[in-house]
């Protein structure tokens, strides 16, 4: 994977939902006529879809909420960045993501993590994780959630749209993670540097690999 350039920082990720006293998801920060205008009806229904859904789910566990932002997502149709945006990589927001319909692994990994963190799921669960795709031989990146530190993480993926407890994924090579709001938080962010500070989130994972190739 490229270094990637962020179309925006993490401040105006656009599609900003704020739980007010209602206790019900609404939308500020954005325009659905502008929606509309730039991206066409369909987008329109999507996002009024999107803030139904995260009603419905708000008060619900962190594995439903985990189920149904992961359905919702991967419903969008996979096309590689080239295609959408002419250009090998491209990071899109999660509005951007919903207008177009279409995108890579990381416009999913991107739109889930943000989803999911309005809906009360904590940060420090989830996290980017690049891995090497065996059954396709490519790079590749999943939103992994670790229920405890230890734990081994689920993987919210575009490819297997089943969410599936790591070891269970044989067909990924964990290589590194990172945690959403680091990354966001940067102004330019060179991948390869994150590993030392990230490299204990996917611990379990690999141990659990090499665990099974010594039996």
């Amino acid at each position: 994977m490229k270094t990637k350039v962020l179309a925006l920082c993490f401040g105006v990720m656009v599609l900003t939902v704020t739980l007010f006293s209602t206790a019900e998801f609404i939308l500020t920060g954005i325009s659905l006529e502008k929606v509309e205008k730039e991206y066409g009806t369909f987008a329109k229904r999507r996002v009024l879809a999107l803030v139904e859904m995260m009603n419905r789910a708000k008060d619900e566990s962190d594995l439903e909420k985990l189920e149904k932002v992961n359905d919702f997502f991967n419903a969008t149709p996979y096309h590689s960045d080239k295609e959408v945006w002419g250009v090998d990589d491209y990071w899109a927001t999660r509005l951007e993501f919903i207008g177009k319909d279409k995108g890579d692994c990381e416009d999913y990994v991107i739109a889930k993590y943000f989803t999911l963190k309005e809906l009360g799921v904590p940060p420090s669960k989830m996290y980017m994780t690049y891995a090497k795709s065996l059954k396709f031989n490519v790079a590749h990146m999943v939103l992994t959630y670790y229920a405890t530190p230890k734990s081994i993480p689920l993987v919210l993926d575009n490819y297997n749209y089943k969410i599936l407890p790591a070891n269970e994924r044989n067909d990924l090579v964990p290589i590194y993670s990172f945690s959403g709001d680091d990354l966001f938080n940067a102004k330019q962010v060179q991948l390869g540097k994150m590993l030392p500070a990230a490299a204990k989130q996917k611990r379990a994972w690999d141990e659990l690999k090499i665990e099974k190739k010594e039996k």
